[in-house]
């Protein structure tokens, strides 16, 4: 098999299933492992894919637009999860996202719960379904999350403080963490972290193993994961040890 048909063999292997095991692809097609290690190596050069151990997955770069209709259920089961984690009273950041959508949805009844958001349909959506105060982070809106960006949110954000960060990442991966596929929003969530007490990220199932190219924070910089319950990704234990 020539080497174009592999790597359209393993392209769709990472459409259809989300990630390509290098030796289990060897075995499918008759080759050896290096083979396939080499065309992996070649279609992340080219922005295809992205390498972890072991073989490769998506680049998780979707706009938000395209991102409302997937794994939905796994995003109310991780939203009801994190809602939880809410005290009375407190500061609370929500981060742009179809998962803190969900959770704006679920907020308590406060009104001495404050939520800050970078995101103009998280802010309608928290005002629509709860008390909270809400104060919306100003600056341009940027296009692949529909948040507030650049410097003026920089500015803003560096004038606030928070209970809790509830941060939305494009993937995450034990070996290449926690990313986006923008640079601004690594930037606008990095600042964001910096002015919260704690860093919960949301992550759904389709997260799990994904990565983009932009990295946000350490796994070292946040307090925790908040993972679907019902999800078996046997990932998962690597990303939160038992």
């Amino acid at each position: 098999m020539l080497s174009v048909q592999r790597k359209e063999h393993l392209l769709g292997l990472l459409a259809r299933d989300g990630r390509v095991v290098a030796k289990d692809a060897a075995h499918e097609l008759g080759v050896s492992e290096d083979s396939i290690r080499r065309d992996l190596r070649e279609l992340a050069a080219i922005g295809a894919c992205v390498r972890v151990y072991g073989g490769a997955v998506p680049i998780a770069e979707r706009p938000v637009a395209q991102r409302q209709d997937i794994a939905t259920e796994s995003k109310e089961r991780v939203a009801r999860a994190a809602v939880a984690h809410i005290r009375p009273a407190s500061t609370i950041i929500l981060d742009a996202g179809t998962t803190t959508l969900a959770m704006a949805r679920m907020l308590p009844n406060d009104a001495a719960l404050t939520v800050i958001t970078p995101s103009p349909a998280v802010a309608l959506a928290v005002a629509e379904y709860s008390d909270a105060r809400i104060i919306l982070v100003g600056g341009e809106l940027t296009r692949h999350s529909m948040a507030s960006g650049g410097a003026l949110a920089l500015e803003a954000i560096a004038r606030l403080g928070a209970d809790i960060f509830f941060m939305g990442v494009s993937g995450i991966d034990p070996l290449h963490g926690l990313t986006t596929g923008s640079i601004d929003d690594a930037a606008t969530k990095r600042a964001l972290a910096a002015r919260s007490t704690e860093v919960f990220v949301l992550a759904s199932e389709e997260k799990i193993g994904a990565a983009s190219r932009f990295p946000v924070l350490g796994f070292g910089e946040i307090a925790g994961i908040i993972v679907d319950p019902e999800d078996d990704d046997p990932l998962i234990a690597q990303l939160i040890p038992a």
